[in-house]
């Protein structure tokens, strides 16, 4: 077991059953860590279970709803209580919202959903996980952000914002949680190119885009004009985004905090 990259850790994953949070569970359970699926659909948590245990790994699910303060405290107390520590956390949660939709025809509900949406979870997930992490057993808080926090094009206002948010509530509380030996580091991943296969909400999320541009969902991620936007000429995968997370939630990465791991294959570069 020591030769691998999570080892004895604990980590908890919100969002657990989508695409993007079961590629990261299937990975750090591969890698060592003891997994926790939380979500709200139990189906799918229990699918991506299956897939860990099937592979020798070890993972326990819960139902939450990650709206629920209360909840999810109890929960994160839950599995502190189980298994001594939470030593790795990330909220994958995913909040449907308009892109594509330019500020003439945007109500302010569309463009508040994400920007509530994703900071209120980011918010409840990191203040329930932080009083079981750090101090003897540093501890890691990974954050999911989006090219549009940089990005300055038409038709994603609240995605935008939503994205910057996270990025600064990043920086923030990095510093805050130093002092207890916590990492805080964002991921800025791109549209990942086999998230419609593997049961995400991209092909729903894009499908104004690509209809604006004459393709299909799948044209425009692979081998369209998002692909085309980077320097790479294609977008990031699944795995590659899960392995980088591996990465910054083990000790190998033991010196970053308050930074952001770019991987939208050159569409930013910082």
């Amino acid at each position: 077991m020591s030769g691998l990259l999570l080892a004895n850790k604990n980590a908890v994953i919100y969002g657990g059953g989508g695409a993007l949070g079961g590629a990261v569970a299937r990975v750090f359970a591969r890698e060592g860590a003891l997994v926790f699926l939380a979500g709200r659909t139990q189906a799918k948590l229990d699918a991506v279970a299956r897939d860990i245990a099937d592979a020798g790994g070890t993972a326990d699910t819960a139902q939450v709803d990650v709206f629920d303060q209360r909840a999810v405290e109890e929960h994160a107390a839950g599995i502190a209580e189980a298994a001594g520590s939470i030593d790795i956390a990330l909220n994958a949660v995913s909040v449907m919202h308009a892109q594509g939709t330019e500020l003439a025809d945007l109500t302010l509900e569309e463009f508040m959903r994400p920007i509530d949406g994703f900071l209120r979870t980011l918010f409840i997930t990191s203040k329930a996980v932080t009083p079981h992490m750090g101090r003897e057993r540093p501890g890691v808080i990974l954050i999911l952000s989006e090219p549009g926090a940089k990005l300055a094009v038409g038709g994603i206002l609240g995605h935008a914002v939503s994205a910057a948010g996270k990025e600064a509530f990043s920086r923030v509380l990095a510093a805050e949680l130093a002092p207890a030996d916590i990492r805080v580091v964002g991921i800025r991943p791109h549209a990942v190119v086999d998230a419609p296969a593997a049961g995400s909400y991209t092909r729903d999320l894009f499908a104004r885009t690509a209809a604006a541009a004459g393709q299909s969902v799948g044209e425009l991620l692979d081998g369209g004009a998002m692909a085309q936007g980077t320097l790479l000429q294609r977008l990031p995968t699944l795995a590659e985004v899960a392995e980088t997370a591996a990465f910054l939630a083990s000790d190998r990465a033991g010196s970053m905090t308050g930074t952001l791991a770019n991987l939208t294959a050159g569409a930013l570069v910082d």
